[in-house]
């Protein structure tokens, strides 16, 4: 990660610099990514969805792109559909699924970027949920019980 933002475009359907990260079958991109913020595409087959998480240190933000997305904020579960913008201040537990039976596409960010991209590359190709888990909160996001998803 650069300390500084690198100026030009990250092309629709692609990573900054090519990269493209598989994590538990969902495909993510990164977009940009500087000390400052972090962001990337995610994209979201019905039933997929990240459990309800804490990032102790960052704002997050969702941009939903295509289709919708279940949320569940703060305890209480509401729906963004194409074109909501979604805010979720740090330590407010928060995690996304989509229930529809259609693809979403939305574009997050990360302010400061924290330890994300890191996370990101780690969390590349596994398939051990636990261990995502544990690798994650190695990255300051913890990852909640899983009857937060309830």
């Amino acid at each position: 990660m650069s300390k500084v933002l690198d100026k030009g475009i990250t092309r629709n359907g692609t990573g900054f610099n090519g990269t493209t990260w598989n994590i538990l079958g969902q495909v993510y991109f990164p977009k940009a990514s500087c000390a400052s913020t972090f962001a990337f595409e995610t994209n979201s087959d019905p039933g997929q969805f990240v459990p309800v998480h804490i990032h102790p240190t960052q704002e997050e933000f969702i941009l939903v792109q295509e289709g919708e997305l279940d949320l569940k904020l703060d305890g209480e579960w509401s729906k963004a559909k194409a074109g909501d913008l979604v805010r979720m201040p740090r330590g407010i537990p928060h995690g996304y699924f989509n229930k529809s039976d259609k693809p979403a596409r939305a574009l997050f960010w990360v302010s400061p970027a924290g330890e994300l991209e890191a996370l990101f590359n780690r969390l590349h190709d596994l398939t051990d949920p636990d261990e995502v888990v544990k690798i994650s909160a190695e990255h300051a996001v913890d990852f909640l019980p899983p009857e937060a998803n309830d």
